[in-house]
């Protein structure tokens, strides 16, 4: 990352976040820079402003400040290595940031700051007059809202949601679990209305022009809304088991169904206006390499996705050792992860594994797989009447089949485990594999063995979406990740054994707007640093 990068970031911050972080009064100021006679020459507002929201989830909105550094900042700098998919190859900040729980405000504050500063303005006008006019882009919206907003929650905990926009009350956080209860309630309404319109107007493809994600049919969006509730509602099984088992069946059983086929996966297309921003960051900056706990599990089980999701080391590497001598590390034809958190200060990591993701790339959301998986982690908990071993195995196999895998049978039935992790560079990072699971189902694990195995092969399906990997690997503790070597959190807030549970809330709220901080934290229910639960996130998988 360009040294040049922070210090935009950082005066981006000091003219934005004190009024878009924390003052809500002033939302109609907003800073997407859309103008009416963009909207006119579109011939429908409604069809543009959900054309920045889509960008919007993937934060790739181009604001006229660049596409790429937003979302640098915004997830792969934190959720995308937080989750054990990559880490950035490059000694930031003198080797301590994130990786090593050295939390960076000016990185970890942009996911709050652009998604209230661009996205949820475009939201809340679309709120005011889709609607009327255009009831089934209403319903997108809130689609869209839910899938935005989830997100965000799932970095900080409380978020400012069902009062956004509302004057007078527009300072009022809702708790997680508030938040939660409204993404299911929005997603009632657009469901609601999708069907209705459906219903009455089955031809009906007004959206397509505009769609990023789909295909332009609402019945597309009727199952995305669908495996989205289920998505949320696994989210919460911990914690509120019973609400989690309603909400779930309702998406699975809805009439329009669940995504169940590669077809209907959610994606913003890279084809056109759109460019991938990990792609950039990968193959333009090349600060974006494969993590070690992939490697460990990945090159453990032999699994031939390896070659999909990363490349080989392209070259042999020599490294100066202390005295000023050289020495020469094979490493070209393999495949080579980062640990975090060991504060490395050198340059030799940049020919560790890239990954395959371009530019023209398509940023995947939601996966055929990712739904399958929840599918068989319902079953195991009781939900349906599934059978969690068959849902299992066709989320394995759909991920194949999206990453165009060979070696399917054989891979189902592979008693094969992770490998220990050995740093060619550093032997000191060294460490032996943590995952305790293989690919084959076993039928007489135990629910928690089985919910381990499920959710590692979750883990490597839903790669790259390093957001919603995260998530769940909190709220299950599986994948099991490896620990940080040096754990420079502040005051130890953080665990090392634990690890990080959430992002805190921009640190310039605290100054420039004490009181809505202060709600925030109440809402919180626990200190503001990354050592905090969130609602979700109990510790247990069963009661």
């Amino acid at each position: 990352m360009k040294r040049w990068h922070t210090y935009l970031f950082a005066g981006c911050c000091a003219l934005c976040l004190g009024a878009c972080t924390g003052n809500f009064r002033d939302i109609n100021d907003d800073q997407s820079g859309t103008t009416d006679k963009e909207l006119e020459a579109d011939n429908n507002g409604l069809g543009y402003r959900l054309k920045i929201v889509q960008q919007g989830v993937y934060f790739n909105y181009d604001y006229g400040k660049g596409k790429n550094w937003p979302f640098q900042m915004t997830q792969n700098l934190s959720a995308d290595m937080f989750s054990g998919y990559m880490h950035d190859s490059k000694p930031l900040q003198g080797g301590s940031h994130n990786s090593d729980y050295n939390l960076q405000d000016g990185w970890n504050s942009s996911m709050w700051q652009f998604t209230y500063s661009y996205i949820m303005p475009e939201i809340y006008r679309l709120e005011q007059t889709a609607e009327e006019l255009m009831p089934p882009f209403y319903a997108i919206t809130k689609i869209l809202k839910v899938m935005v907003m989830h997100r965000v929650s799932d970095f900080y905990g409380p978020v400012i949601y069902s009062h956004f926009g509302t004057h007078g009350v527009e300072y009022v956080p809702d708790s997680q679990e508030e938040a939660y209860g409204h993404f299911f309630a929005d997603l009632d309404k657009a469901v609601e209305i999708l069907s209705d319109y459906v219903g009455e107007h089955p031809e009906a493809n007004e959206f397509a022009q505009f769609d990023l994600l789909l295909d332009g049919s609402y019945t597309s969006w009727l199952r995305f809304a669908n495996s989205l509730r289920a998505r949320l509602a696994v989210r919460i099984a911990s914690v509120a088991p019973e609400q989690a088992a309603e909400e779930f069946r309702k998406g699975v059983n809805a009439p329009h169904g669940v995504i169940e086929s590669n077809v209907g996966n959610v994606a913003v297309d890279a084809s056109g206006v759109f460019l991938n921003p990990l792609g950039a960051i990968n193959r333009s900056w090349n600060e974006a390499v494969m993590n070690a706990s992939m490697e460990s599990i990945l090159k453990g089980f032999g699994d031939p996705r390896i070659e999909k999701f990363f490349e080989p080391c392209r070259n042999d590497l020599t490294v100066t050792e202390e005295g000023g001598g050289t020495a020469a590390i094979a490493l070209k034809g393999e495949f080579h992860g980062i640990r975090q958190g060991t504060a490395f200060s050198h340059n030799y990591y940049a020919a560790f594994s890239r990954l395959t993701i371009e530019q023209t790339t398509d940023a995947v959301l939601m996966t055929a797989a990712e739904v399958w998986f929840l599918r068989a982690e319902a079953a195991l908990r009781g939900w349906t009447d599934e059978n969690p071993e068959f849902c299992y195995e066709q989320g394995v196999g759909l991920s194949f089949t999206q990453w165009q895998a060979a070696g399917l049978e054989r891979y189902l039935q592979s008693d094969a485990t992770a490998a220990d992790y050995h740093d060619p560079v550093d032997p000191q990072n060294d460490i032996a594999a943590r995952c305790r699971v293989t690919p084959r189902w076993e039928e007489g694990d135990s629910n928690e063995l089985k919910l381990e195995r499920i959710i590692t092969q979750k883990w490597i399906a839903m790669y790259p979406e390093g957001c919603e990997a995260w998530a769940e690997q909190r709220r299950t503790g599986y994948p099991r990740l490896f620990p940080v070597r040096f754990n420079h959190s502040k005051g130890q807030s953080i665990d090392t054994e634990t690890m990080i549970r959430r992002l805190p809330f921009p640190a310039t709220m605290a100054t420039s707007d004490p009181e809505q901080y202060e709600t925030l934290i109440d809402a919180l229910n626990g200190a503001d640093h990354g050592g905090t639960r969130l609602w979700w996130d109990t510790g247990k998988n069963f009661r």
